[in-house]
């Protein structure tokens, strides 16, 4: 770098003395200038066989643009960009537009996305100026609450370009089920929470991805119906082996009728809940213990005799704990008859409970979402974030032994 460090240090913010920062922007605008000079002498150089009658040539460098300042990540960078005259008679001429810096950027993309981000993660738009500021430095102009919300209506585009993909070339193994309720501000009276739907997948390659997410009207059957009905439109065709989810009945009653071959699994986290709220709370440690032993024991026989021990020890006094329990033993127990390695991720709804702790975090933070729109969206957006971490299945080479009706006994394959 050139520059002396005291023309460095102008770029230093009088309020912060942020010298290392002021080192980078100084980069920052070095590197950028450059790169646009080198697009314009590549331009020019493409055009030098275009020469009048004199011999001279038509497209030249003519000055410079105005400066301007893009806003970066490292605050505003202010750039040079040279002027390109084309010297043809009208009709002829073409004209010179910069892919790095098009006309009219005024923010980098990555500004873009971070405003979204900011919001998801908990920063209302009244904030959002504030935050700003302190991320990239005073005197930052144009981000306004009033841009954050014109960010925040292309979610709406997105959410609805993916929910119509197709699904044609994707087979998911294993399913996972939830609903979540949430508040909604702007809601119609009467109807203040709303349910929204995710579906997730294992791919055959042991991939969770998100499959599809929209509100319905509480869980029912109708809704569930639709939902599924629209995958199986869109080229799901093939049953999943095994769907986990919770005792909503909508679910089930219409897994039943749009993917009939595949296998229910329900969710012990939900089921454990459910049971211990109808016994008293000096009783939860010991029950929640017994209830562990079963979908933790190594073989199904052993999970059916812990089954068992529970409800002998309870049924006399907690008759609705035990039939609560013992009505979904089968749909309890089905993991049994998949890969061992597969266990951990079947057994529970967790890998869908997860994300929606951080979308309840969020809500909470602006005390609900303003529509129904920007709820739906919101959760997708959140959702989409989090499937970005989200790890292969353990034992995913098991899969294609589970796709092929290889049978599974308390976790092994049985030999043929």
């Amino acid at each position: 770098m050139s520059e002396s460090i005291e023309q460095v240090l102008t770029f230093s913010s009088p309020e912060t003395g942020d010298l290392l920062t002021a080192v980078l922007r100084e980069g920052a605008q070095a590197m950028l200038t450059r790169a646009i000079r080198a697009e314009v002498d590549e331009w020019i150089a493409g055009h030098a066989h275009l020469r009048d009658d004199r011999g001279r040539q038509q497209v030249v460098r003519n000055g410079h643009l105005p400066k301007r300042q893009v806003l970066s990540g490292l605050g505003p960078v202010e750039v040079t960009q040279p002027r390109v005259h084309d010297r043809r008679p009208a009709g002829q001429r073409e004209k010179f537009s910069s892919r790095i810096l098009p006309p009219y950027l005024r923010k980098a993309k990555s500004i873009e996305d971070l405003i979204p981000w900011l919001y998801l993660k908990g920063i209302s738009t009244g904030d959002m100026s504030e935050a700003l500021e302190a991320l990239l430095g005073p005197g930052v102009a144009g981000l306004s609450a009033t841009t954050v919300t014109r960010l925040k209506s292309g979610w709406e585009g997105d959410y609805q370009a993916w929910s119509t993909r197709s699904l044609a070339e994707k087979r998911y193994v294993y399913l996972w089920a939830d609903g979540v309720y949430f508040n909604v501000r702007l809601a119609d009276p009467g109807n203040e929470r709303q349910c929204i739907l995710v579906l997730m997948g294992a791919t055959e390659a042991g991939v969770k991805e998100l499959i599809a997410i929209c509100d319905g009207y509480r869980e029912s059957e109708q809704s569930w119906s639709d939902l599924l009905g629209d995958c199986k439109a869109r080229g799901l065709t093939i049953d999943p082996k095994l769907a986990t989810g919770d005792g909503a009945l909508g679910f089930w009653a219409a897994l039943a009728k749009v993917y009939p071959g595949t296998q229910p699994q329900r969710c012990w986290t939900h089921k454990t809940a459910n049971v211990l709220n109808k016994m008293p709370k000096g009783l939860h440690g010991r029950a929640k213990s017994m209830i562990h032993q079963i979908w933790m024991a190594e073989t199904k026989a052993s999970a059916n005799q812990a089954f068992d021990v529970f409800c002998q020890t309870f049924r006399a006094k907690y008759a609705a704990a035990t039939e609560c329990l013992e009505k979904d033993r089968t749909e309890l127990l089905a993991f049994y008859e998949f890969p061992a390695e597969h266990w951990v991720h079947l057994r529970t709804s967790n890998p869908i409970e997860s994300v929606f702790s951080t979308v309840r975090l969020r809500t909470n933070k602006t005390r609900g979402c303003g529509s129904r729109v920007a709820c739906l969206t919101m959760v997708f957006k959140l959702m989409e974030d989090a499937s970005k971490s989200w790890r292969v299945l353990n034992g995913a080479a098991l899969i294609a032994d589970v796709v092929a009706g290889i049978v599974f006994v308390d976790g092994l394959k049985v030999a043929a």
